[in-house]
């Protein structure tokens, strides 16, 4: 008996094709696996859905433009932004002959995700650009991100733009079957797991790396990836690109590879919420005793200088920090948000009550240091 998972119903959805499917020799851009995506993706258009493509292989394809066959040779930062630099262009393409819809490329940073403002603007551009019939191809602007502004992987920036776009659907095209219980490169016996309900830290123990030349990422981004898409309540998959039989499953109402359950309602985060979380950098940590955690997790509190033990870092007033409780021999994570002090400030009120704040600063704008409504729970 098939243990394919039934597809939740959708009207957009996200298709990430990875450079495992498009270069799949690390040699330039081929039809071989795109042909059966795109009539995927042309079938369900004709059926009113929409759909969006996030595409790797600008740079396998510019480096095949200069004879660089070697693929395990490594890049400079100038090099790999010079191939993007030609490979853009040559994608996107590569795309435009397999459809007979306008194909509109679309290059995203991280900045444009991590500040608001430019978030709600790409926003905006992909509403506009669907309007219009036309099928947006996105991939990160490899061309001129440096480190500190690269989402890294087109698995993680495929989640950004489901939610972006707010689909429903998050499809991983892959060159595995699923999310196995082993490696099944190394492991022959590894089992397929069909649905996965919530995402921890035994799910993200499961990842391996990548086994493709031209790939950047694996099931680590994968699982990465869906983490980002459920917690907004959208449903993600992993499938076998180059499998023709996934593609006619998925097609038919059925999840021939792993299903991650969207959140339900009563757990999804906000949409603000999802940025903060997700998108938003962080720059320093605040130590908090066990009350204020536990205000935090179960009362939904704002956090008071009065919990406050500890400041690592440095910080401005408007900055994301993260919120650590505080234990003898370490401590963990809970919950991220926008300080209302910098960090030298907080060091001055720590510990202290809210009415004290005025004392001991020149100007104290709040009695609190994080507000709930600018706080997420990890």
């Amino acid at each position: 008996m098939s243990d394919d998972q039934p597809l939740p119903a959708w009207q957009t959805a996200v298709v990430k094709v990875g450079s495992a499917l498009i270069a799949p020799d690390a040699r330039g851009c081929s039809t071989r696996y795109l042909l059966p995506i795109a009539q995927w993706i042309r079938e369900h258009r004709a059926q009113g859905k929409t759909v969006i493509v996030v595409s790797s292989g600008a740079v396998a394809a510019g480096r095949a433009t200069q004879g660089r066959m070697d693929t395990t040779a490594p890049l400079t930062i100038p090099e790999k932004q010079a191939m993007a630099a030609i490979g853009q262009s040559l994608l996107m393409q590569h795309w435009s002959r397999l459809f007979d819809v306008p194909c509109a490329q679309v290059l995203l940073t991280y900045d444009d995700l991590r500040r608001r403002a430019r978030f709600v603007n790409a926003k905006n551009t992909l509403s506009a650009l669907i309007d219009t019939g036309a099928l947006p191809i996105v991939n990160e602007n490899d061309t001129v991100a440096v480190e500190e502004l690269h989402v890294g992987d087109n698995d993680n920036l495929a989640a950004f733009v489901a939610v972006l776009a707010e689909a429903d659907l998050l499809v991983m095209c892959s060159d595995v079957d699923g999310l196995y219980d082993a490696d099944p490169h190394t492991t022959p016996d590894a089992t397929r797991i069909p649905n996965v309900d919530r995402i921890d830290a035994s799910v993200h123990a499961l990842a391996g790396g990548s086994h493709h030349a031209a790939a950047t990422g694996g099931m680590r981004t994968k699982i990465e990836a869906a983490e980002k898409a459920t917690d907004r309540g959208i449903p993600a998959v992993i499938i076998n690109g180059k499998k023709r039989a996934h593609l006619d499953a998925l097609h038919n109402g059925t999840v021939p590879g792993t299903l991650f359950t969207g959140a339900s309602p009563d757990r999804q985060l906000s949409s603000r919420k999802h940025w903060m979380r997700h998108a938003l950098p962080t720059t320093g940590t605040l130590l908090v005793d066990s009350g204020a955690a536990k205000a935090l997790r179960e009362q939904g509190a704002s956090l008071l200088p009065s919990g406050i033990v500890g400041v690592q870092g440095t910080f401005a007033q408007g900055d994301a920090v993260v919120v650590a409780q505080h234990e003898a021999t370490d401590s963990v994570p809970i919950a991220k948000g926008i300080t209302q002090y910098s960090a030298a400030d907080v060091r001055a009120i720590q510990g202290k009550q809210s009415t004290a704040l005025a004392r001991i600063l020149d100007t104290a704008p709040t009695d609190y240091v994080i507000h709930r409504d600018d706080l997420v729970l990890l």
